[in-house]
């Protein structure tokens, strides 16, 4: 069961991408538990997206649905558009899609590699260079927030550690580390924030595999140094917060919510 998050984004509109299922989906929930006006990107599955709008509205809030693919400009640009002319601006982007083709390396294919960079890495250059062009035009609303937008980029433990048989997925994820950083110092200046959160293990559809049976937990935990699975809650709940002004002097910043896993659990008995 979800906490009631009891923070107040009123008037403020959150864009979500990937946001009908998983972590996205969470983020979306969290942000309309907040008062704020909240977009729900998909790609597929439309009745899940809408789902999530309507759990919004119910609560209190407002919601829309919105197609489209992040890593295609043109779809992009009139994703933006359709939520600006809406809600009338965007404050906060969420820049969660994300997706994996596994496979080893010797036998990955470049349309395995290519499509997982385009969705996680130039999806986020997308989206984010959307938001950053309707911040800067529309600048700080002071009745809203100290700062003129908010950036979140989601992205993984797997920005750190390596990942083998998952290169693609790692160096999407890396990608994504020195990409928000270096945004967050052209930005800053501007009163844009930029950050990213880096989910842990996260009992979600992508990795469903990995805890759905007590066997398969069992041996994740040993990678968890705080004894339990992720949900994705723990992630909304940080992301709420950092779009808050609460977090405002934090910019270019990385919050790990991965249980203690980027602790190399390994060497807690010296290796």
């Amino acid at each position: 069961m979800a906490k009631h998050i009891n923070i107040s984004l009123k008037g403020h509109t959150v864009l979500v991408t990937g946001a009908n299922s998983g972590i996205g989906k969470a983020i979306a929930l969290a942000f309309g538990q907040t008062g704020a006006h909240v977009a729900v990107n998909y790609v597929v599955q439309p009745e899940k997206a809408e789902e999530v709008a309507q759990q919004i509205r119910q609560s209190g809030g407002q919601a829309i649905t919105v197609q489209a693919d992040v890593s295609r400009e043109d779809q992009v640009q009139a994703m933006f558009k359709q939520v600006i002319e809406t809600f009338g601006t965007v404050d906060i982007l969420i820049n969660n899609a994300g997706l994996q083709r596994d496979a080893a390396f010797t036998e990955m294919t470049l349309a395995q590699w290519q499509k997982v960079m385009d969705v996680n890495l130039t999806g986020q250059f997308l989206c984010a260079r959307e938001a950053a062009r309707e911040f800067l035009r529309r600048g700080v609303v002071p009745e809203r927030s100290v700062a003129a937008g908010k950036i979140i980029c989601i992205s993984s433990v797997h920005q750190e550690i390596p990942w083998a048989g998952h290169v693609n997925y790692a160096a999407s994820k890396g990608g994504i580390h020195m990409f928000m950083q270096s945004i967050a110092q052209e930005l800053a200046p501007h009163k844009i924030r930029v950050n990213a959160i880096a989910p842990g293990a996260i009992k979600t559809p992508i990795n469903y595999n990995a805890w759905s049976t007590p066997e398969a937990e069992k041996h994740l935990l040993e990678l968890i140094p705080y004894g339990r699975v992720g949900e994705p809650e723990d992630i909304a709940r940080v992301a709420v917060w950092l779009a808050t002004d609460d977090a405002d002097y934090i910019t270019g910043a990385t919050i790990y919510v991965d249980g203690g896993m980027t602790l190399y659990p390994g060497f807690s008995t010296n290796g």
